[in-house]
């Protein structure tokens, strides 16, 4: 069986925590509107160079809210949900295999104090875990997909449950970004505003639902 190289691994570590430290320091620029600005250079490369920044974003604990926000500032309602649902995803597999890929069995899940039993629980309720746990805005982006990665989820339960779970929370949060955007053009905002309360209310719904089944 293929093990990573030790040195390898910690310099994966090592470029993680340099990337950490890069956007604390740099934490007033973490804004849609700097985002979208910079990304806007780009032109006909829009789409690329926000899913580039979205990855990027995933990886550094960035909330992947922000980048909603600027996607529908970007591209609008329905675009804009495209684009981020994308990027979401791209980022959650990649902060995934790469916690997956550092590890290497060099954390034994079951013996973590506190977090264990949580990462057990979400492995044994595969896709479904996952989805709830995306559903609960309380979870950073980030933490869900490097905890995960520490457990024996395949990676396709982990996809699947990423994508139901990521889905009505982005189209909210993309929505108040093309609100945004249209209302500074005098064009109509009230409709997207509406999705995004009614898929809101959905996303704190949901999680209740999925608790109350498991008891």
């Amino acid at each position: 069986m293929y093990r990573p190289s030790v040195w390898l691994r910690l310099a994966l570590v090592g470029l993680l925590a340099l990337g950490l430290v890069f956007a604390f320091v740099n934490r007033a620029a973490i804004d849609p509107h700097i985002i979208s600005d910079h990304i806007d250079d780009y032109v006909l490369l829009m789409p690329a160079a926000f899913f580039v920044a979205h990855v990027a974003a995933s990886l550094l604990f960035v909330p992947r809210t922000v980048m909603a926000v600027v996607a529908g500032m970007l591209f609008g309602l329905w675009w804009g949900s495209l684009w981020s649902l994308i990027g979401a995803t791209a980022g959650a597999a990649a902060g995934f295999l790469l916690a997956r890929y550092i590890n290497s069995d060099l954390v034994v899940v079951e013996e973590v104090p506190r977090l264990g039993p949580l990462l057990i629980h979400a492995e044994a309720g595969g896709w479904r875990a996952v989805m709830a746990a995306r559903l609960l805005p309380i979870l950073p982006h980030a933490l869900v997909n490097y905890g995960l990665g520490l457990t024996r989820l395949s990676f396709r339960a982990y996809l699947v449950g990423s994508v139901a779970g990521i889905l009505p929370t982005t189209i909210v949060y993309v929505n108040l970004g093309a609100s945004g955007r249209t209302a500074l053009s005098g064009a109509g905002w009230l409709e997207p505003m509406l999705w995004g309360l009614a898929l809101l209310g959905a996303s704190l719904i949901v999680p209740r639902l999925f608790r109350r089944r498991s008891r």
